[in-house]
Order: C-alpha cells, then sequence, then structure tokens
C-alpha cells in the first residue's frame, strides 16, 4: 500500500481520538457521538477520521476485546509464509472478519494472528479456510493459560 502518512504524521486531533478510547470505549448507543462530544467535534469528523485511518492502514479496527472464553472461542495461530508471499497473505488473513489482528514475526513462523468466533468449530473453519486458501498449513496455539495483556498503546510522543 502506497500511504504517504504514518502514525507520526497523525494531527492533534488524530492522536486524541487513538490515545482516548482505546480504554474505556463509550458503552452507550451512540458511542462515536460521545466521543465527538468529549473532543469538541462532530460525529461525523470522528466517524470520517477513523474511515480515514483505516483506509490507509493506521488502524485496522474499531471493536471492543473480550477476556478469552467470555465470549465465543478463540485461538493464536501462526504460518511459516515465504518472505515473497508475506504481504499477500497478510492481507487475506487480514480479510477475514473473525481475525482479531496479526503481525509479522523474526521466526520460521512468521505471520501470526487470532481468530475469535462463535465456537470452536467457526474457529477451526476459519483456519481452514484461510489454510486452504493460501495452500500454506496454520498453526493452531489454543490458550494454556491466560494472561491479561494492555493491548493500548499510547500515541503521545511530545
Amino acid at each position: 500500500m502506497d500511504n504517504p502518512r504514518s502514525l507520526l504524521a497523525l494531527d492533534e486531533f488524530e492522536r486524541h481520538l487513538l490515545d482516548g478510547f482505546q480504554r474505556d470505549f463509550p458503552l452507550t448507543p451512540r458511542p462515536f457521538a460521545d466521543i465527538a462530544a468529549r473532543l469538541g467535534v462532530t460525529e461525523a469528523e470522528v466517524l470520517d477520521a477513523l474511515r480515514e485511518m483505516k483506509e490507509m492502514g493506521l488502524v485496522t479496527r474499531v471493536g471492543a476485546v473480550f477476556r478469552t472464553g467470555s465470549l465465543g472461542a478463540s485461538t493464536l495461530a501462526a504460518m511459516a509464509v515465504p518472505a515473497e508471499r508475506l504481504a499477500q497473505v497478510a492481507d487475506l488473513v487480514s480479510a477475514h472478519g473473525e481475525v482479531n489482528h496479526n503481525y509479522e514475526r523474526e521466526h520460521r513462523f512468521n505471520l501470526w494472528f487470532v481468530v475469535t468466533a462463535a465456537d470452536g468449530d467457526a474457529v477451526r473453519a476459519v483456519l481452514d479456510d484461510i489454510s486452504a486458501a493460501t495452500g500454506i498449513a496454520v498453526l493452531d496455539l489454543p490458550m494454556v493459560e491466560g494472561y491479561h495483556l494492555d493491548l493500548g498503546f499510547t500515541l503521545s510522543w511530545h
């Protein structure tokens, strides 16, 4: 993706939008209107900014993260993807709505991602679909013991 902007080029409004709502997202009928009111902008401005950042690949998703096992089923998965296919396979993986995020790692298994679905069979179906579509085996790494990780990333650097 040709993207002239990066996280470093976010303006103050965009940084406040991303920093201020990674945690404590309003659980109300119109959360984006509530965010807008707190930031002193319109709901349309919030939605437009999030849409633009998503289209540019600066934001991959806006949505809730639930503790594993509290709603549906999930698993960590990994793939050993040839370097020349990594971007293509990562895009295919990300196209699945059940994939929370994926990322590259420096390892033989170089693409890692989390799948969350209604139940174990639905998780397995996503993994099978990804494997069939790519011709690459997917390593299923179900959780054995849970740990709480704060996945919020502060974007304020001044």
